[in-house]
């Protein structure tokens, strides 16, 4: 069953990569024997990050319209914040986007955080895998915009687009971010507001070799992705990392990142039959007599 499934995704069926990705979120028996299966892949997956408010739905919006134009096929995970109530995707309708759901060409699927930290999906490993393994020529993932703990998307993408605005404010509020370590591109949204070419002139001051330690440059792009302007130049620039074949060279931590990832996987594997309801009842059971570091014990 699982080799047929896969079969289906090689071959661009995007009702049988949909029903894959429910399984791999759902974690049906045996949903593990589907990604074991999964080949290598060289599709590349760029990550669009930033604070919110930055435009990176808009800015998704345009690339897509811009890869459509030359001929490519794209997936797109949209990583949406979850309702506190059915942990469900509160922006699930995607509307900048709408154009595209029915487009042969392009694939979206918008997920829920669940509550899990760093602005992404907890399974978003496993779905990231799944459309490299369609006919995709690009994988994108857009994620919530959650600040400091958005340096997860560099475990993850290929490439990592950060998403700024001119009135971002002080240039050391983005480093405070945690994105300037991060960035393979920084694009400066909305160039069309005031100060605009300060804050680029500033940004790309800290990113000199004088004040900054990555031993790449890393360019910033002027976009207005509402217009559809400063795409091409983004879409070139994502195009030139690509090619290189490998991660820029800035990106020593990419393996640690990864590691990181695989631990947390493994640890969710091995406390799947842990419940906190029936640790709670265990505890209650225990009375005043209740000792924490006796009690994990019997769990350990």
């Amino acid at each position: 069953m699982w080799q047929q499934y896969l079969q289906q995704v090689q071959s661009g069926d995007d009702k049988a990569l949909a029903r894959c990705i429910s399984l791999v979120e759902n974690e049906v028996d045996g949903y593990e024997q589907l990604l074991q299966l999964l080949p290598p892949s060289t599709t590349p997956v760029i990550g669009i990050t930033g604070p919110p408010g930055a435009g990176k739905s808009t800015l998704v919006d345009a690339l897509i319209a811009l890869m459509v134009s030359q001929g490519k096929k794209a997936g797109v995970l949209c990583v949406d914040p979850s309702s506190p109530f059915n942990l469900g995707a509160l922006l699930g309708d995607r509307i900048r986007m709408s154009d595209w759901y029915n487009h042969p060409n392009v694939f979206i699927r918008s997920l829920a955080t669940r509550g899990s930290l760093g602005g992404l999906h907890p399974k978003i490993i496993e779905i990231t895998d799944l459309l490299k393994a369609a006919p995709f020529d690009y994988v994108i993932v857009e994620t919530v915009g959650v600040g400091q703990s958005e340096i997860e998307i560099a475990g993850l993408a290929d490439i990592t687009i950060v998403t700024v605005v001119p009135e971002a404010g002080d240039e050391v509020q983005t480093m405070k971010a945690g994105l300037m370590e991060i960035a393979d591109i920084f694009v400066v949204n909305k160039s069309d507001r005031p100060d605009a070419d300060l804050f680029v002139k500033n940004l790309k001051t800290m990113l000199a070799p004088a004040f900054y330690t990555k031993q790449v440059t890393v360019p910033v792009i002027k976009t207005i992705a509402a217009q559809k302007q400063g795409i091409q130049e983004l879409l070139d620039a994502v195009t030139a990392l690509a090619a290189n074949g490998q991660r820029p060279a800035a990106h020593d931590k990419h393996s640690w990142l990864l590691a990181e990832k695989a631990y947390h996987l493994i640890q969710q594997k091995r406390m799947k039959d842990i419940s906190k309801a029936v640790l709670k009842t265990a505890i209650e059971a225990e009375g005043t007599s209740f000792n924490l570091y006796q009690f994990i014990r019997q769990y350990q």
